[in-house]
């Protein structure tokens, strides 16, 4: 494993430089599950949740906080962000799988913005429904896929494509 690089020489936290890195296109793309009751999963399906439209509330939340997401992580860089896609899949009887991809062409890698913005359409979900379900877990948050920069590019071995 590769030195840790928000620490400094003398273990002190700091934010990386990155001013002599190239600029190249760098995408990431994360998914993670939303586990339920099955009569809470069909309650989204069919859109009889009282708050509203749940997955189109998460997706708009979910992009925001890729957005925002140097606010809340304290070592993340503002990036420009080109392009932001939050996608649910059922998985029945009872998972609402989260996909979120981030783009930009820039100096920093987008894995960060792309958790962030998973666990946050997680949560959103989790708060559209918690009136009706109080068992609901947010689980198996994991980046899947990276790649650009001067690392290697990284797919998580075993997972299986998108169906949508």
């Amino acid at each position: 494993m590769s030195q840790l690089t928000h620490f400094d020489a003398r273990g002190n936290a700091r934010m990386v430089d990155i001013t002599e890195k190239k600029e190249t296109h760098r995408v990431a793309e994360v998914r993670g599950e939303v586990m339920m009751s099955p009569s809470t999963l069909e309650l989204i399906q069919q859109g009889g949740m009282a708050k509203g439209d749940v997955l189109g509330v998460a997706r708009v939340a979910g992009i925001m906080a890729a957005k925002n997401t140097p606010g809340l992580i304290p070592m993340a860089h503002p990036i420009m962000i080109t392009g932001v896609n939050i996608d649910f899949q059922f998985v029945p009887p009872n998972v609402v799988e989260i996909r979120g991809i981030v783009k930009t062409d820039g100096k920093t890698g987008v894995e960060m913005e792309a958790l962030t913005a998973v666990s946050v359409a997680a949560l959103t979900i989790y708060d559209m429904c918690k009136a009706v379900d109080k068992s609901i877990v947010i689980q198996n948050i994991r980046l899947v896929h990276k790649s650009g920069g001067k690392s290697v590019d990284f797919l998580r071995e075993g997972e299986k494509p998108w169906e949508k």
